[in-house]
């Protein structure tokens, strides 16, 4: 077991980081590397996945569309934070250049391995300039906040040189996984986004998909009226799946009765399962930014102003719904089902290093331009989730767009039986989970 040459080593240290910063850029629309440092050779900029990659030195070179709130570029700071001297008036120089769909991906330096890096470099094994400043997670969240940003996602990476039948590999995909273990690694990839309140407001479709829901109809188009006022160029989209009551016929006869409030548009899944629904749904949707309302109405309507408001402020850009904050109303959670959702949660917690305290709400609201890299991210991992809740928590965190818990009490619903089997359905999710686990949490290393 013998450590690799510096100069292999250097190469597979840059292949691990760029294998995990493509993880997001090849779901960018750019890639722009910021103010290169004179040790930069490009190697990790050369390996890192995006169609469209740049060099800025300066602000004032980031095009100015980067800052649009539609466009999706990735900015990387290859060791600039450890070269700095005043991280705040970095972070705040990029500021005015970037937008709300930008990304800063930071390579920082494992603070409490300073003296190795400096020993590494007297010794010749670095350039001779080594890094100067080596910050906490704790330093880093502050100083992202003082500036402007917000952390969305912290990968630990590159924890061996040893050559062995793969053996540091091994150890790179496991050891992020193992508590306390995962702060020894020599270099993480902190993603940072920038706190915008976007220009005007943006508009928002509702996705109501529905089967065997005739009885709720009326009730979910009455809550949307109530709130359409707090939900601008509101437009609701029905997508129906396979009813046997009636509910598509209940679709027709009460749509001519709303439009004048809203726009409003109906149509028939020919595949099957609530993901499906809610993909065609997106895919029919003309609004900014896109929710769902599930047509149990167990999430009432009169909660959606909050998700809305929630990422029109900049709080998030994925604003996931929780119903284990408060009491639910009798009868619309069994134990066994609230204990499921609770070690669910956990579970993605670990698997997407991101804070989740529901995994399991249909009730989600983000960027329908989101929506398009949810549907790219798919076709790469897979299509594992006939629900749909887990194929955008995943990329979600996986592309940090900043994953927020909006508290709602959850309802009993009125009408109809739930098409969920706890049994079948719980070991579908079990399963799903494990996917994740493997290939996103321990997938990183090419």
């Amino acid at each position: 077991m013998t450590p690799l040459p510096y100069g292999r080593w250097r190469h597979y240290a840059n292949r691990v980081l760029a294998a995990e910063i493509s993880s997001l850029t090849r779901y960018c629309d750019r890639l722009i590397q910021y103010a290169r440092l004179p040790n930069d050779d490009g190697l990790l900029f050369s390996l890192v996945e995006n169609p469209a990659k740049a060099v800025a030195n300066a602000p004032d070179a980031i095009p100015a569309s980067v800052a649009a709130d539609g466009d999706r570029t990735a900015i990387l700071l290859n060791g600039n934070l450890n070269h700095s001297t005043d991280i705040q008036a970095l972070l705040e120089g990029l500021r005015g250049s970037v937008g709300r769909g930008s990304r800063l991906i930071a390579v920082v330096y494992n603070p409490y391995f300073a003296g190795i890096y400096r020993l590494a470099a007297r010794l010749g094994f670095r350039a001779a300039n080594p890094p100067s400043t080596f910050v906490t997670y704790t330093d880093l969240d502050n100083l992202a906040r003082l500036s402007g940003y917000r952390i969305v996602r912290t990968r630990s990476t590159i924890y061996s040189p040893l050559r062995l039948a793969g053996i540091g590999d091994v150890i790179n995909r496991l050891l992020p996984a193992v508590p306390l273990l995962r702060h020894l690694n020599f270099a993480a990839i902190v993603m940072l986004a920038p706190t915008v309140r976007p220009e005007g407001q943006p508009t928002i479709s509702v996705i109501v998909p529905t089967r065997n829901e005739h009885g709720n109809i009326e009730a979910a188009l009455e809550g949307l009226q109530a709130v359409r006022g707090a939900l601008p160029g509101l437009e609701v989209v029905f997508v129906e799946g396979h009813s046997t009551d009636g509910t598509w016929d209940e679709i027709q006869r009460l749509m001519p009765r709303y439009t004048a409030s809203f726009a409003i548009a109906a149509f028939q899944q020919t595949g099957k399962g609530k993901g499906d629904a809610v993909r065609l749904g997106f895919a029919r949707a003309t609004g900014d930014v896109v929710t769902i309302l599930d047509a149990d109405l167990t999430v009432p309507a009169a909660a959606l102003p909050r998700f809305y408001e929630a990422y029109r402020d900049g709080v998030g850009d994925f604003i996931n719904g929780s119903r284990l904050v408060y009491a639910t109303e009798s009868g619309a959670m069994r134990p066994l089902n609230r204990l499921g959702n609770v070690l669910f949660a956990k579970a993605l917690s670990t698997v997407l290093s991101a804070r989740l305290g529901d995994s399991l709400c249909g009730t989600k609201l983000f960027a329908r331009r989101d929506s398009d890299r949810f549907t790219a991210w798919r076709r790469d991992f897979g299509d594992f989730d006939p629900f749909g809740d887990f194929e955008m928590l995943f990329p979600a965190a996986v592309l940090g767009l900043g994953i927020v818990d909006l508290p709602i009490r959850y309802l009993a619903r009125t009408y109809g039986d739930t098409n969920i089997s706890r049994f079948r359905h719980g070991w579908m999710l079990l399963k799903m989970t494990a996917i994740g686990f493997f290939r996103v949490r321990l997938g990183a290393v090419r």
